[in-house]
């Protein structure tokens, strides 16, 4: 584990870090993407190998995946796990489907939002997957805000495409668990 602002520097155990490589046999991995020379430096440098995941190791140096760096999320100074509030969202009865992004916050830094898809011949009531969150997940994690979609974006290999979640942005649909009242309340 590398920390991401110095390429070189390794992180003590448990400080999520971007997980970058060196391979010590010449020739062992792809040398560049086709083509697109600017993404093989960005991924490329200092000779090191930057994944774009973020991670952390535990005192036996055993490796522990956090995130994708672009999906990870920043709120009120604690790193959110995208993958680990989406796992809570789909043990949900009524989500089939579902994403956590990070949304613009009036303190700065994210909100977290949920994309979820209501899973078929159901009905999902949000007050019901808040508490159902807060039950859940440290009281930060929680999200804020609540989509419901039809069907999530998805590449052609049916992995969601959370950029254009993103990319949408909070709009007046978007159900606001604040604005109705609550508050998480679990604490860590």
């Amino acid at each position: 584990m590398r920390s991401t602002t110095t390429s070189a520097s390794p992180l003590p155990p448990r400080q999520v870090g971007e997980i970058v490589y060196r391979p010590r046999v010449p020739h062992i991995m792809f040398s560049g993407y086709h083509h697109q020379p600017d993404a093989t430096l960005e991924t490329s440098r200092d000779l090191w190998w930057h994944t774009g995941d973020l991670g952390y190791t535990d005192e036996d140096g055993y490796f522990y995946f956090v995130d994708r760096k672009k999906d990870a999320l920043r709120r009120r100074g604690e790193n959110v796990s995208s993958q680990e509030v989406e796992a809570v969202l789909l043990t949900h009865p009524a989500v089939s489907a579902a994403a956590a992004i990070g949304v613009a916050s009036d303190l700065g830094e994210q909100e977290v939002m949920a994309v979820v898809q209501v899973a078929d011949n159901t009905e999902l009531d949000l007050k019901d997957l808040f508490t159902h969150c807060d039950r859940s997940m440290p009281h930060f994690m929680v999200p804020r805000y609540y989509r419901l979609v039809d069907a999530m974006p998805a590449t052609p290999t049916g992995k969601i495409r959370k950029a254009a979640l993103r990319e949408t942005g909070l709009t007046d649909d978007d159900w606001d668990a604040e604005a109705a009242g609550l508050t998480p309340t679990r604490h860590h």
